[in-house]
């Protein structure tokens, strides 16, 4: 059914978005797909990506392309990774694994959120991978620590600290329909949920869902008390003698997810970390921050080829895949285009969504007449000034 479901309907991400938003109640969709107060930053970081232009060479000759990459040593069937999504669980049950399995099968990362309804020593024992475990910073960091401890003893690759987060985005379609703690299950949403039958009936085969990888650490472990406790984990004063203490803590690759600033990139260069992920949370936390896409340029200025650079936000097509590893980024990862995939037909939609944009990206490269992406520059994408010349000639300086 799933199978016959993608074939005859899904043909793009976007087309793939609408079969999630029919399969999903709707306090539900708006969670996964919404972002914070006006929504501009979500828009935003589409935007950037598509008023951007390529400027192709199409007899260059491609009859056989690349579009692996290497990071960190390993060398990964293609440049788009899977990026944190917490509660994945709620749009398809243990749908972290199901989202783990189709990355693997990509051959491609999967990032595990620190609130997945999945365990990550779980994960690492049913799915194994290329794993890397997010974690936040919390005012009790002795909690912090036992997150970090438990991903190293999994063997989760990398660790990936996000910044962004310091205080809860305010997400007005969530308060709009009721998605708050407690969850108000009124006449409204109770019969939006029976109207999505298929939804509410693998839902009712999970009986237990939760925040695994905080059972049995912060006492009640259920979703409810759990998310009502978020908030006050969280702690504003995070600073860079945290990063220090996650460095000193962590000897496998370390990122930080969250940068938009120059200076901040270059105090984390200097502080040792590993790699880089422009990230404006998917518009889910500052409204007015910039696109994910424009802040990008600033931040591989500064570290000048030093640490590799990743981006989030926005990638809907493979062309933004291309567009973003030419202006010298190594990967891209994707939220909610997985999640709107899970959503409509399990690790099936994940795989599907992984298929498209791989065959995008193989497009777009033999249109622009590109046979590796670890040969893409900035000369590829096209500038709208009055001689219509490239952005710049200068090639990126790649690192594993």
């Amino acid at each position: 059914m799933a199978s016959e479901l993608l074939k005859r309907h899904a043909y793009s991400i976007a087309a793939m978005r609408e079969l999630a938003r029919r399969a999903l109640p709707r306090l539900v969709f708006d969670f996964i797909d919404g972002g914070a107060e006006d929504e501009r930053a979500l828009r935003r970081n589409e935007e950037a990506l598509g008023q951007t232009r390529l400027l192709p060479q199409p007899l260059n000759g491609t009859e056989q392309r690349d579009q692996s990459i290497e990071l960190f040593g390993k060398r990964l069937g293609m440049p788009v990774l899977i990026g944190p999504t917490g509660l994945a669980g709620l749009v398809w049950p243990r749908g972290e694994a199901h989202s783990a399995r189709a990355a693997l099968a990509a051959d491609t990362v999967y990032v595990m959120s620190h609130a997945s309804t999945v365990s990550m020593e779980d994960m690492a024992r049913e799915v194994g991978g290329k794993l890397w475990m997010q974690v936040f910073v919390y005012r009790d960091r002795g909690l912090t620590r036992t997150f970090v401890e438990r991903a190293h003893a999994a063997g989760y690759e990398a660790l990936v600290v996000t910044v962004d987060n310091l205080v809860p985005g305010w997400r007005e379609r969530d308060l709009r329909n009721g998605f708050t703690v407690p969850l108000e299950l009124g006449g409204r949403n109770l019969l939006d949920m029976a109207l999505h039958p298929h939804w509410l009936w693998r839902m009712s085969q999970t009986p237990r869902f939760t925040f695994a990888n905080y059972a049995g650490l912060e006492g009640k472990s259920d979703v409810m008390s759990m998310a009502a406790r978020m908030s006050q984990l969280l702690d504003p004063g995070v600073a860079w003698r945290d990063m220090e203490w996650l460095r000193a803590m962590w000897d496998r690759p370390l990122l930080i997810k969250g940068i938009l600033h120059p200076e901040e990139a270059r105090r984390a260069l200097a502080l040792g970390v590993d790699g880089l992920i422009v990230s404006n949370h998917g518009g889910r936390q500052l409204d007015a921050a910039p696109a994910s896409f424009e802040a990008l340029p600033g931040v591989l200025d500064a570290v000048d080829g030093k640490v590799p650079v990743l981006m989030d936000g926005g990638i809907r097509r493979g062309a933004d895949v291309v567009k973003t590893l030419a202006l010298g980024a190594r990967a891209c990862l994707i939220g909610r285009p997985q999640l709107w995939g899970l959503a409509t037909a399990g690790e099936e939609g994940v795989a599907w969504v992984l298929g498209c944009l791989r065959a995008e990206i193989d497009r777009t490269m033999a249109l622009c007449g590109c046979e590796r992406l670890a040969g893409l520059d900035r000369s590829i994408l096209f500038s709208a000034a009055p001689d219509a010349a490239p952005l710049a000639k200068s090639r990126v300086t790649q690192v594993s």
